[in-house]
């Protein structure tokens, strides 16, 4: 069973930058699609970025030019650089592994999900 864990998040000044990070445990997923999403309160879970089994990546337009998608196969890490974040970047960030990356865009995995890291961004 694969287990992940996010990392990384914490509280950020407005044009700041963040790096998270989800590691696997348990079960290797180097060669999985994984996805990024964030959820705020109140406010439906949204998908953030997604890299395919690839190396293809997606991003969603709030986030395109902010945030940079990649994966270490030897570490099984996933990773999401963020850059110049903005009060509304503020959310709990979650990893996916195993889901379908097709037509341009990530569809989770029920199963593999990890519990969320907090990024909050204010000054």
């Amino acid at each position: 069973q694969v287990q992940l864990v996010e990392s990384g998040g914490g509280l950020v000044q407005p044009g700041g930058s963040l790096r998270l990070s989800c590691a696997a445990s348990g079960t290797i997923f180097s060669t999985y699609a994984m996805g990024w999403y964030r959820q705020a309160p109140g406010k439906q879970r949204e998908l953030v970025a997604a890299i395919s089994r690839g190396g293809i990546t997606y991003y969603a337009d709030s986030v395109k030019g902010r945030v940079t998608i990649s994966k270490d196969r030897a570490k099984i890490t996933v990773y999401l650089q963020m850059s110049n974040l903005k009060p509304e970047d503020t959310a709990v960030y979650y990893c996916n592994a195993g889901g379908l990356y097709s037509g341009g865009t990530y569809y989770p995995s029920s199963e593999y999900w990890g519990q969320g890291t907090q990024v909050t961004v204010s000054s």
